[in-house]
């Protein structure tokens, strides 16, 4: 059995920007999809690779994308350029939003790679316990100030109460699972594994809502989703192995002419 974290105030500041970090994702997501269609998100969610994988070169200590790697991030944008061409739903307050998301949802993924790497827990169950504790404090905030009537009018039914129940047991396990396979691959690949998963996300659009995009726009997505698919993982960069001081090799062959020069005792 895994042993519990004790609460620590320096791990509840090291994870306080996780947790602030994922709920403004989570509230400019929403006013992103409240202005746009569920393409014009994804697409943009397609590119962040690109902007995350420079970042992990500079902040992080990885090494830049190779050759087969730079083709798919740069097809990703490429893309995502031609979709924001064909956008048959284009919204000028969207992708305001959009940007506002973007760069939110960078510094998380950056950040949340950094305390997976730096902070250290009894287990993966730490990462959870902090990070949803904070959520726990935070998260009521924004919906008593952007959407008060809906917490006056909730009905508290076993149907509700089991609805909620059920998606604070996905919450915790999407937590639990994705603190998981960060700690194995990069702040980028993750990203990517994410951007993937968007898929079923456009084929459940296209099956329910009518704000689709053109079918050249469709296309556009699906390279961004296959470029993502094809990126590899950039390794750490090695670290440079320290040269012995000049002074101490200087030292060493003195010491080695002066042995073989001085008179042997016999």
């Amino acid at each position: 059995m895994h042993e519990l974290d004790q609460l620590e105030w320096g791990k509840l500041k090291a994870f306080l920007p996780i947790s602030l970090a994922f709920l403004a994702a989570v509230f400019a997501n929403i006013k992103t999809l409240q202005f746009a269609n569920v393409e014009t998100f994804i697409v943009f969610r397609a590119s962040t690779p690109l902007t995350i994988a420079i970042c992990e070169y500079l902040f992080l200590g990885r090494e830049l994308p190779n050759g087969r790697s730079f083709v798919c991030l740069v097809t990703l944008l490429l893309a995502a350029t031609g979709y924001v061409l064909t956008d048959a739903h284009f919204v000028v307050h969207g992708y305001i939003w959009v940007a506002v998301w973007y760069v939110i949802f960078c510094f998380d993924q950056l950040y949340i790679k950094h305390a997976v790497d730096n902070v250290h827990v009894e287990s993966n169950w730490g990462r959870v316990f902090y990070t949803n504790l904070w959520a726990c404090f935070l998260a009521p905030f924004p919906g008593i100030l952007n959407e008060p009537e809906v917490l006056r009018n909730f009905v508290w039914s076993p149907a509700s109460m089991s609805a909620l129940g059920v998606s604070c047991l996905l919450g915790v396990a999407m937590s639990y699972f994705a603190f998981l396979c960060r700690a194995q691959v990069s702040a980028t690949y993750f990203t990517v594994i994410g951007n993937v998963c968007k898929v079923l996300t456009v084929l459940i659009n296209i099956t329910i809502w009518d704000k689709h995009a053109t079918p050249k726009g469709l296309g556009f997505l699906f390279v961004c989703l296959i470029a993502a698919y094809f990126y590899q993982p950039s390794p750490m960069r090695a670290v440079p192995t320290p040269e012995p001081e000049k002074e101490a090799l200087v030292g060493d062959d003195e010491e080695e002419k002066h042995a073989s020069t001085s008179p042997r005792r016999s």
